[in-house]
């Protein structure tokens, strides 16, 4: 079964939802940077509103790799319990993944995972995300402290292209 779901950006007039959402979800407080960046990602940050509750948030800040180029950093993606395989989580990182597809100059999107989360690892494989490396005691304060460094590449290549006229 899915949902109706109402995607929109954050903003100062709902930046206060968006931390009790993350406070509900997450084991971590996020301090004020955090949603500073996530009201300056513009629109590859999204909340998800189904009839006008907020149920989940996807948010991502854009990293440079120099040269003009940049990657995406989905920084957390999470959905309240009870609108979990509704298809909120796959609506919002869709979202975020084709507003970044939409500027050239946006290569590639990553995350960390912790390496017991099954589930997140499953839900980003099926989106084309491919653990990159493993780094130890990467977390604080979280057992287990090891994540995955998840990467999807994000430039198409256009078959039969090679340059020649």
């Amino acid at each position: 079964m899915k949902i109706h779901i109402v995607l929109d950006s954050v903003r100062d007039k709902n930046l206060k939802q968006m931390k009790q959402l993350n406070a509900a979800i997450f084991p971590v407080k996020y301090k004020d940077k955090f949603y500073s960046d996530c009201i300056a990602c513009g629109d590859v940050t999204q909340l998800a509103y189904y009839n006008d509750i907020l149920v989940g948030a996807i948010a991502c800040r854009l990293e440079s790799k120099g040269e003009g180029k940049a990657k995406l950093y989905i920084m957390t993606l999470g959905v309240l319990a009870p609108y979990r395989d509704l298809g909120v989580g796959t609506h919002l990182l869709e979202h975020s993944l084709r507003v970044a597809r939409e500027d050239p100059n946006i290569e590639e999107a990553y995350l960390h995972v912790q390496t017991n989360n099954d589930g997140a690892i499953r839900f980003y494989g099926k989106h084309g995300f491919s653990i990159k490396e493993m780094i130890p005691n990467y977390y604080k304060r979280i057992d287990p402290p090891d994540c995955y460094i998840l990467h999807k590449n994000l430039v198409v290549a256009v078959e039969g292209t090679d340059g020649a006229e």
